[in-house]
């Protein structure tokens, strides 16, 4: 059989997908739509940052009232372990990460992922890089101060890279994003 110069394969379509927290089945279901009409293969490079288990403990902290400051702690910080809250952080993202691929995969789509320690925009570009991503697509809860203000991850990534960029909230269908207020939602490629 011999191979038709004239006809070249498909390109390969590398999307890089940076989240926030496990996609449900319905999320990773429409980000598949959106390639589904793409000619050739389209994989789907997930990136998904490791929680900080000291900012756990510090937000944990500094939810305390007054009152709870001023009273004798039950436990002081000392004995705070922070390599069982690491670890607990690390074996849960693991786990965000294995359910994501697997919904990705479910719904039919070719996906890879990481768990990742660097700044989540940093991150996202050295992966978009490395696969010469077509596209980033962003999917986080909505964060209304950080967006209003321009320092959410989708703000930073579109100063930063030369890709379209969407920005998803987890957990809403397309409908229910393009009935949001404002800038909630698809935010434009």
């Amino acid at each position: 059989m011999s191979e038709n110069p004239s006809v070249t394969p498909a390109e390969d379509y590398d999307v890089v997908l940076l989240v926030e927290q496990a996609l449900s089945a319905q999320d990773a279901a429409q980000v598949h739509s959106l390639h589904e009409g793409l000619e050739g293969p389209v994989t789907y490079h997930v990136l998904l940052p490791l929680e900080d288990a000291a900012a756990r403990i510090e937000s944990a902290m500094g939810s305390l009232t007054a009152g709870d400051m001023l009273a004798a702690p039950t436990m002081p910080m000392g004995e705070v372990d922070l390599d069982a809250v690491r670890k607990d952080c690390e074996e849960r993202s693991s786990a965000e990460l294995e359910s994501t691929l697997q919904a990705l995969r479910a719904s039919g789509a070719t996906a890879h992922g990481e768990i990742v320690t660097a700044p989540p925009i940093d991150a996202l570009a050295a992966k978009v890089a490395a696969v010469d991503g077509r596209e980033a697509i962003i999917l986080t809860r909505p964060h209304v101060v950080a967006e209003f203000f321009h320092l959410d991850w989708t703000s930073k990534a579109r100063r930063r890279l030369g890709v379209p960029i969407l920005h998803l909230l987890e957990h809403e269908t397309f409908d229910e994003q393009a009935e949001g207020f404002g800038d909630e939602g698809v935010t434009g490629l």
